[in-house]
């Protein structure tokens, strides 16, 4: 028997793969082209070969993916989507906003909140949401990554950054790590996101005998605080509304079931990929305590992807001083629910629209 290869080369190591230079999707009368735009590192593991393609028309934000520096193997499947997800997050918001992914979850997400606020200060806060949850992170910018923000980058382990530009002297700071791998990526105020915008292009799942699902793609309505449905006796302050609208457009890019712990336009803690909704919770509020924010979970608000089904997790809010939440709503027992906040002075917005995903 040969000698297995090395785990840990195999990491490094680019697969072979001969998948056609062209690929062409059909959909009722609509046709799109696809050409390889590169072959992957791997896929989702080592020993999966992967190419990368892009459509031929439409807008392009990933599929435009320019590579700026490849580090040692090129890029993976996971780099490619932990790319996209980041990028998706950033997109929700006109001020500079970062996005720091861990295997297609944000570990966490930071927005500007102040006008004297610096982006290195802003992505040193979405990296200390869960600095742990970091190391090896894909890390996405929806603005020009400036000097004092790649200098920072580079002082805990990043695998890529992607953003629509750099200032001149970043990659002095980049050069210094031969495997992080630097992208760009522009564009990101055509994609669609909101309701009403192009229902393209749709979402396709692959099942595991190569049926396919394909369904409109999510867009959100909450665009703004009119789109909130505050259900509660005491309304939410303005700090509250803005922390609300940031945990909902972060939550709505979180795996299912998935909630977030956030203050002051900044992730404290991220609950994903859980079966019930209350676990959910004591999930982002148990990271918010062990990653060092014990002491900001108190006056911070809450946005969960599905509704409440119990008054269990608004039990917990109260408990830790979670102020205001933010939800679907639709549960049978909304009413219980709307008291139980009342009842403990916490404000609560429906958005009447539910955000699932199962990527």
């Amino acid at each position: 028997m040969s000698k297995p290869k090395s785990m840990r080369k195999s990491y490094s190591t680019a697969l072979g793969e001969d998948y056609p230079e062209e690929i062409k999707i059909q959909i009722g009368d609509h046709e799109t082209v696809y050409r390889k735009k590169m072959s992957l590192r791997y896929g989702e593991n080592p020993h999966q070969p992967a190419a990368y393609y892009a459509p031929t028309t439409g807008h392009l934000t990933v599929g435009d993916l320019e590579i700026v520096k490849t580090g040692k193997g090129g890029l993976s499947m996971t780099n490619v989507e932990d790319v996209n997800n980041s990028l998706r997050i950033v997109s929700y918001f006109d001020e500079p906003a970062v996005a720091v992914m861990k295997h297609v979850n944000p570990s966490g997400v930071a927005a500007r909140n102040s006008p004297d606020e610096r982006l290195k200060e802003t992505y040193a806060k979405a990296r200390d949401c869960d600095a742990l949850a970091a190391f090896g992170s894909v890390v996405g910018f929806n603005t020009v990554v400036d000097v004092a923000t790649a200098e920072e980058i580079m002082n805990s382990y990043v695998e890529g950054v992607v953003a629509p530009g750099y200032e001149e002297g970043c990659m002095e700071y980049f050069d210094q790590k031969k495997n992080i791998r630097i992208m760009k990526a522009s564009g990101l105020d055509k994609i669609s996101k909101w309701v009403g915008d192009p229902l393209e292009p749709l979402d396709i799942s692959v099942q595991m005998d190569g049926s396919i699902v394909l369904q409109a793609p999510m867009l959100t309505k909450i665009k703004g605080p009119e789109g909130l449905r505050l259900v509660t006796e005491r309304e939410a302050t303005p700090q509250e509304i803005k922390d609300l609208l940031f945990s909902w457009y972060v939550c709505m890019n979180v795996r299912s079931n998935g909630v977030v712990l956030s203050k002051n336009n900044a992730t404290i803690g991220v609950g994903t990929g859980q079966q019930d909704r209350v676990t959910a919770v004591k999930l982002a509020i148990d990271k918010a305590s062990k990653r060092g924010h014990e002491d900001e979970i108190a006056g911070s608000v809450l946005a969960s992807d599905g509704f409440f089904p119990f008054s269990d997790s608004i039990e917990l809010l109260t408990e830790h001083g979670i102020t205001a939440c933010i939800q679907p709503g639709g549960s049978v027992r909304d009413k219980s629910v709307i008291k139980a906040c009342n009842d403990a002075g916490i404000a609560m917005a429906f958005t009447d629209e539910r955000c699932f995903r199962h990527f």
